[in-house]
């Protein structure tokens, strides 16, 4: 079969700023009449004084503030947003903090312009689906390094009422600018650390851990992204002395690895990402960390259908170069889950509270969604997914090596 990169369209306006004192320039990035109302999540922002340095950086008349949205952020919360800005007539929105927030403010640019009921934005058994035809302009300053939604027009929303995760994409969303100061990561805790590195890891792997098509230029700038994941991240996460070349090399890769660079002429595969999203509908658990859990059961599972990936991944990504294909195959895996489990990432249902008796309602919550064809091919049907989950719940399978002996235990052969 000939292996042929497909045709794209690549698109991408956000203006980067990147290094120090960034913030200082707000004025030369919004106009002066504008009413800008700055969002954020929790009190770090407070604490930390990067909430202070925005403030005074903007000599607009009126700058306003509406914090406190979520880690996994809500569309009852948005709303409220929403209504301050129609209230108060702000023109203008500047996102302060990690992906959640950035995340949130792209459906509260979109729905503060919407016509019609700001639900239908979305699909996926939430809403209708309607195209977005205008939305506020908006900034963004990243505090939390992990999703790429400072460099993207995609937004994930979390309905509390519906017990759903969904997402939606639209060119209307992309940010203005988006400001990257690596000293702002100096006060990140390391489970956010360790959250920003796990994600970005498996967001190139979505992206990678498909079947191949010849586009070269793609694979490479994949592999040499997760290399670089796997050198610093340990590092990232354990480091206490602020390395900034170490944590400027880490915003950047993780802009990187979602600004759909990676994507264009490649086939992808979101299905993680949709069994991950229902985990935390489930529970509440961290985005990253529902996705670590279930990437080796994926890659165990879905063996057949990505075989040639994943041998490429192995030789190119983890230099595992000798041994047949199987051992290869085998030996990525495990290098895999031990990368995770070396930043404090777990691999495993099990490690963020789901049980077996689980695995009904998440099987549910994906048909509901109308998730039931997913991955690269869309072959991966609810009894697939049902068997990822199974298996990363399975007490046998030890992904990282343990007993038994891992050689042998995933594959008795490749058929």
């Amino acid at each position: 079969m000939t292996k042929e990169i497909n045709d794209f369209t690549f698109y991408n306006p956000v203006t980067i700023l990147f290094g120090k004192q960034k913030i200082e320039a707000l004025p030369d990035l919004i106009p002066a009449d504008k009413n800008v109302l700055i969002l954020y999540g929790g009190g770090s922002v407070k604490r930390f004084g990067t909430l202070d340095r925005v403030k005074k950086a903007l000599p607009h008349k009126k700058v306003g503030e509406f914090g406190g949205i979520e880690p996994n952020p809500t569309y009852e919360t948005c709303m409220k947003a929403v209504e301050k800005i129609q209230s108060e007539r702000y023109d203008y929105l500047l996102a302060v903090g990690g992906g959640s927030v950035i995340d949130a403010v792209k459906f509260i640019a979109a729905a503060a312009t919407f016509e019609g009921n700001p639900i239908d934005i979305f699909a996926k058994g939430v809403g209708k689906g309607q195209p977005i035809t205008s939305a506020l302009p908006f900034g963004t300053i990243l505090t939390l390094p992990a999703t790429s939604s400072e460099m993207n027009s995609t937004s994930v929303i979390s309905f509390k009422e519906k017990k759903a995760k969904v997402s939606f994409s639209d060119p209307h969303v992309f940010p203005v600018f988006s400001i990257l100061e690596p000293e702002l990561t100096y006060t990140l805790p390391k489970r956010q650390l360790a959250n920003g590195v796990g994600d970005a890891f498996v967001h190139i792997l979505e992206q990678y851990l498909t079947y191949p098509v010849g586009g070269m230029v793609q694979d490479e700038f994949a592999e040499g992204l997760l290399r670089i994941l796997i050198d610093i991240g340990p590092r990232v996460v354990d480091e206490t002395h602020h390395d900034y070349n170490l944590r400027a090399n880490f915003m950047w890769t993780v802009t990187i690895a979602l600004n759909r660079l990676l994507s264009v002429g490649v086939p992808g595969d979101w299905s993680t990402h949709a069994l991950g999203h229902e985990v935390t509908v489930l529970n509440n658990t961290d985005h990253a960390r529902s996705l670590s859990a279930l990437v080796p059961a994926m890659m165990v599972v879905r063996h057949k259908e990505k075989w040639d990936k994943l041998v490429q991944y192995a030789e190119k990504v983890w230099h595992v170069t000798t041994g047949s294909e199987e051992q290869k195959v085998e030996e990525a895996i495990k290098r895999t889950a031990s990368f995770f489990q070396s930043i404090g990432m777990p691999v495993k249902l099990n490690e963020v509270g789901v049980t077996q008796a689980d695995v009904d309602t998440l099987v549910s919550q994906l048909e509901a969604r109308g998730q039931v064809n997913l991955s690269e091919r869309g072959n991966q049907t609810l009894d697939v997914s049902r068997s990822i989950y199974e298996k990363a719940l399975d007490p046998d399978f030890h992904p990282s090596g343990d007993e038994p002996p891992f050689s042998g235990h995933i594959y008795p052969n490749k058929e």
